[in-house]
């Protein structure tokens, strides 16, 4: 068994905050602080059950109506950005879990590895906003950025065995195709939030589902690779595998590839990251290959599915080009469901961010201006 971690869930009520809440409690890790965002029900009912000593809400108003609901309990109630990047930097904390959605996540990232603690990321704009800055933060405070996402950590895991000196020739990150894979541009001007919001293999949030549908989360997810593994994106590959039980491959300079696999199911990245360097019993089902049968492969299609390449080109132009990238998108989903944007607009407004000029990423605000800028000319129009 393993050693027993104090855990700092940030983001508890989403999809991967439920399923680290599974994980934890079938490791016997006790949780120290949760955080969400208004979901003052769930996170009421994780904490009865749970008993952390402290919680916060992003938003003043839940956190009000949650210290209300939870005053019987010895549990201290935080509030705003400011609460939760407290509990992100408890000293008492062994591990911190970012499973927030969207650039809410990076200022408590930031305060975790200031604050000494190894972070679980789940949250992948941290990276794709912060970049250079983040790590740069954890290499500075001797902290470790373990990877959450079901792709970086399939990397991860097959660079254990890696020598010294890694001799990487690629990086391959697997996409699952989305709901719409083989689909036309033109099949896609009209589909509606509901049929993107249907994702074959995974059970994610609204967000990172229609991320998944335009294939701007694998683009993000290139973004993400290139900071946490240290990899130009000219040496970052994806390849389309409908079924994802290959979760992502790295190849070696003598042609020789790893891959690492499994069912489609986040409580094995999400444990990994957080027994790391040890493995234990996985809630988890076994991989039955002969039941699977046939694994694909495809050519990720650029011309219908813009974002991967608009991604790279983001990397490429450096800087806060890809915060205000992400943030442009993060404004046109939200706009996408509520049903003011069609589906193909919400790409070509993260793309129209390319055609200004960004500043050099120096410090926290750098990134935070440009993600108020992007989101204020979305909306603009």
């Amino acid at each position: 068994m393993s050693e027993t971690k104090r855990l700092v869930l940030l983001g508890s009520t989403g999809s991967i905050g439920t399923q680290a809440l599974d994980v934890a409690e079938k490791l016997g890790y006790p949780v120290l602080a949760l955080t969400a965002h208004r979901q003052v029900d769930v996170i009421e009912a994780q904490i009865r059950k749970f008993r952390p000593r402290y919680a916060a809400m992003s938003d003043k108003n839940a956190a009000a109506d949650l210290k209300a609901r939870v005053a019987d309990l010895p549990v201290t109630v935080l509030s705003g950005a400011e609460g939760l990047c407290e509990l992100a930097a408890l000293p008492e904390a062994d591990v911190v879990l970012n499973a927030i959605v969207g650039v809410a996540g990076l200022r408590p990232t930031m305060a975790a590895l200031t604050a000494g603690h190894d972070v679980a990321l789940a949250n992948k704009e941290t990276l794709v906003a912060g970049g250079a800055l983040v790590t740069e933060t954890a290499k500075a405070h001797g902290v470790r950025l373990l990877p959450v996402d079901s792709e970086h950590s399939a990397i991860f895991q097959c660079l254990q065995g890696a020598p010294v000196e890694r001799a990487l020739k690629r990086v391959i990150l697997t996409a699952s195709g989305g709901p719409f894979f083989g689909k036309t541009r033109e099949q896609l001007a009209d589909v509606t939030a509901a049929d993107a919001l249907r994702h074959p293999n995974w059970d994610m949030g609204a967000k990172i589902t229609i991320d998944s549908a335009t294939m701007m989360n694998k683009g993000l997810e290139l973004i993400e690779a290139r900071w946490l593994f240290d990899m130009p994106p000219e040496k970052i590959d994806i390849v389309v595998h409908r079924e994802s039980i290959i979760h992502s491959l790295i190849e070696y300079d003598d042609n020789a590839v790893l891959a690492q696999l499994g069912l489609p199911d986040m409580r094995i990245p999400i444990q990994y990251a957080l027994t790391y360097p040890r493995r234990v019993a996985s809630p988890a089902e076994t991989l039955s290959l002969a039941e699977i049968g046939t694994l694909t492969f495809f050519e990720p299609d650029n011309v219908t599915f813009p974002a991967m390449d608009l991604c790279r080109r983001a990397l490429t132009v450096g800087g806060t080009a890809p915060a205000a990238v992400n943030a442009a998108n993060e404004a046109a989903v939200a706009l996408f469901l509520k049903g003011e944007i069609g589906f193909l607009d919400i790409t070509a407004k993260a793309a129209r961010m390319l055609a200004y000029t960004w500043p050099a990423l120096n410090s926290l605000d750098d990134v935070l201006a440009a993600d108020r800028e992007a989101r204020e000319l979305v909306q603009k129009g």
